[in-house]
């Protein structure tokens, strides 16, 4: 140990041997863990589909079986926050599928000596609006839809206008 003076008062925390600190390492942006491709993380947890499905199955057995309301409610939207999820990936599938298709319609013009064009925000927002419409008439609930966005929209609308009691 070291040998200290006896005139001066001991510090309350004394080091007396000296700690290494660990560094914390964040994943997400470190080298070390390499780069983040989409196509290849859904390629290798793939494997985790199933298991939300077994899973998924597994709470709607325990739904119907269930009496107790609290319990069910609480299953209810396990349920509901389930499909949600799954609802949202094959969106973002579907997304990242048609991102795909215009890369590759791209570069085929490219090797046909085209120059590349590549669309703006805006228009990849009309694409998708177009394709939903698409769906939705493929569907049949078109009509609906288009019921509830006119009533959003004038319920929108009102609120905008002066009210009477103002006048």
């Amino acid at each position: 140990p070291l040998e200290m003076s006896a005139k001066k008062p001991v510090p309350f925390l004394r080091q007396v041997v000296p700690v290494r600190k660990k560094v914390q390492r964040d994943p997400r942006f470190d080298d070390l863990s390499g780069e983040y491709k989409p196509d290849i993380f859904i390629k290798t947890y793939s494997f985790l589909d199933s298991i939300k499905k077994q899973e998924k199955e597994m709470v709607q057995k325990q739904l119907k079986k269930c009496r107790n309301m609290e319990q069910r409610e609480k299953l209810q939207r396990l349920l509901n926050r389930m499909t949600q999820q799954e609802q949202a990936q094959k969106k973002q599938q579907k997304l990242r599928e048609r991102e795909l298709s215009l890369k590759r319609q791209q570069r085929e013009l490219a090797k046909q000596g085209k120059k590349p064009f590549f669309l703006k925000k805006s228009e990849k927002r009309k694409l998708e609006l177009a394709e939903k419409y698409a769906e939705l008439k493929r569907s049949g609930k078109l009509e609906s839809f288009l019921n509830k966005k006119r009533k959003r929209n004038a319920i929108k609308d009102k609120r905008h206008l002066p009210s009477q009691k103002s006048l």
